[in-house]
This record gives C-alpha cells, sequence and structure tokens, in this order.
C-alpha cells in the first residue's frame, strides 16, 4: 500500500500563488506516475496534472497549463504543484495520486491506485 498526504492548500486572492505538496510514505517503490486532479462544489473530479517516474515528462490540463508546474523530487518521495496566477475557478479540494502506470499522459482517473485525502484551495475575487 501507498498513502499519500496533501498540504499546502488555503485561501488566497486571485493573481497570487499556493505551492501544494503530497508526500507518499509505504510501498513507494513501486509508484511510476503522480498526478494531481481538484473537484469544485457540484462538479467531477478533474484532471489538472500528472509527471512521470523520472519527473522528465509532464502533462497539463489545457485550463492551467503555463499558470501551473508539476514536479517531484524522489528522494524525497514528494511532488508538487506549484499554482500561480490563480483564478477564483481554481477553487476546488486538490487531490494527489500515485500510480503503478507509466501512462503519464493520461487524464484518466482509472489509471490512478492510491489517492489523498485532498486539500482545500480557495481563491477570493
Amino acid at each position: 500500500q501507498v498513502q499519500l498526504v496533501e498540504s499546502g492548500g488555503g485561501l488566497v486572492q486571485a493573481g497570487g500563488s499556493l505551492r501544494l505538496s503530497c508526500a507518499a510514505s509505504g510501498r513507494t517503490f513501486s509508484i511510476l506516475t503522480m498526478g494531481w486532479f481538484r473537484q469544485a462544489p457540484g462538479k467531477e473530479r478533474e484532471f489538472v496534472a500528472a509527471i512521470s517516474w523520472n519527473g522528465g515528462n509532464t502533462y497539463y490540463a489545457a485550463s492551467v497549463k503555463g499558470r501551473f508546474t508539476i514536479s517531484r523530487d524522489n528522494a524525497k518521495n514528494t511532488v508538487y504543484l506549484q499554482m500561480n496566477s490563480l483564478k477564483p475557478e481554481d477553487t476546488a479540494v486538490y487531490y494527489c495520486a500515485a500510480s503503478q502506470s507509466p501512462h503519464y499522459d493520461s487524464r484518466h482517473e482509472s489509471l490512478y491506485d492510491y489517492w489523498g485525502q485532498g486539500t482545500q484551495v480557495t481563491v477570493s475575487s
């Protein structure tokens, strides 16, 4: 099993920045792809970003490309999501996810084997 714990969420004004972290523990050697998803009130959970096992490849949703950056530090078993130029529509619970699949360029939730509990991000206008 793999456990994922997110941190770094909070309240920020539009145009501001936040950095989310996700620390993995347990059988982390089995993890290849790491990703971030989000769920806004009344909406379905949606893909945000993903990163390959060595950090060399990334994939973003169109809505965040150019504003968000995903990265990982395998020595610390941690993945990050740097969020800049935040907009009110970015308000959501953000979830970290881990996959045993190498297919980082997919937005499908079914690809992911483990999920964190989520961290709230609220962007005020």
